[in-house]
């Protein structure tokens, strides 16, 4: 049990790390050029799905900290009902990273390849360390997805261990 609650802290500062470099790689990258007399400037508020990304990874990151503080600081063993919360918004928080991701992911990939019928130039020709710098975002966001899942199966076990294997949804310590 001790272990199982290392890990748990183990994965949650792994992601709060994860999250936080990715927010800052994307919300402090950007790039200036000068295009035929004109200073353009390309910040991540440039392309609607990485501002989304940006703040949703925020709240996960605030989230997973809460939970690390409820962790650290928590009083005794939680309650069925916390444990049952814990999994939800660990689910919710892992999908809808892994979904927010992907967006910004493809999104990028159609600034990085451009499309000639959206009229979309090929940005990282001109702005390659932006690109640069969103990908490596990207990454280190799938990453942190990827650590997510592992963090909301654990939690599932927290959570489904409680239960009977004989008796739907009872508890093992009742009759």
């Amino acid at each position: 049990m001790v272990r199982l609650r290392e890990t748990e802290v183990i994965l949650r500062l792994c992601i709060v790390f994860l999250l936080l470099l990715t927010s800052l790689l994307i919300g402090l990258g950007s790039q200036t050029k000068d295009i035929v007399y004109i200073h353009k400037k390309v910040t991540f508020r440039e392309l609607f799905a990485l501002e989304v990304e940006l703040y949703i990874v925020v709240v996960v990151a605030a989230y997973n900290m809460v939970q690390l503080g409820f962790g650290w600081f928590g009083t005794g063993q939680k309650t069925s009902n916390s444990k049952w919360l814990s999994y939800l918004l660990d689910q919710t928080a892992a999908y809808l990273v892994l979904a927010v991701t992907s967006a910004a992911a493809q999104h990028s990939l159609l600034v990085l390849t451009g499309s000639e019928e959206l009229q979309w130039m090929k940005w990282c020709y001109k702005f390659t360390r932006f690109c640069f710098q969103i990908g490596s975002g990207i990454f280190f966001n799938y990453m942190a997805a990827l650590l997510m899942i592992i963090l909301s199966s654990l939690s599932a076990f927290n959570l489904f261990r409680l239960y009977s294997p004989k008796r739907y949804f009872h508890f093992k310590c009742s009759s």
